[in-house]
């Protein structure tokens, strides 16, 4: 049996070895905000923090992050960026939303006044489909925290 931290809660799970945190978190555990996309980690849809760290939940095995703190769009409802993410309309289909926004708030966390190159290179690992990356970067430079 597994013990997984996520969004300050603990949680156990029989997560065979080789499965996905993804997988864990969405089919086991219930957090269905975290997106499965490419499953190769090129797209950045399922971007969870871990120990407040931008990781690729699709490529990380759940045994792996045991006794480690795992923080899900879920957890991250209350942040302002959710709000500016809104008021700017960076969400189009909103797939990708999730993990764009776990990552701006990697982001803000270390840098709450990121210059638009800066947020370039920290979203560089999330794609979005739609196109609405000057709307995400909007967002980002004008969320107050």
């Amino acid at each position: 049996m597994l013990e997984l931290h996520v969004n300050g809660g603990t949680y156990r799970s029989g997560a065979a070895v080789g499965r996905s945190l993804a997988e864990t978190l969405r089919e086991e555990l219930g957090f269905t905000g975290t997106k499965i996309a490419c499953n190769e980690g090129h797209c950045g849809a399922c971007t969870v923090l871990l120990d407040g760290v931008p990781t690729l939940s699709c490529i990380t095995l759940a045994h792996t992050v045991a006794g480690r703190e795992v923080t899900t769009i879920e957890g991250l409802r209350e942040h302002p960026l959710v709000d500016a993410f809104v008021r700017a309309d960076a969400l189009q289909c909103g797939f990708c939303t999730p993990g764009q926004i776990v990552s701006a708030a990697a982001l803000v966390a270390t840098n709450p006044s990121p210059s638009r190159e800066e947020i370039r290179h920290a979203m560089s690992g999330n794609l979005c489909r739609c196109g609405t990356y000057p709307r995400i970067e909007e967002a980002i430079e004008t969320w107050q925290g």
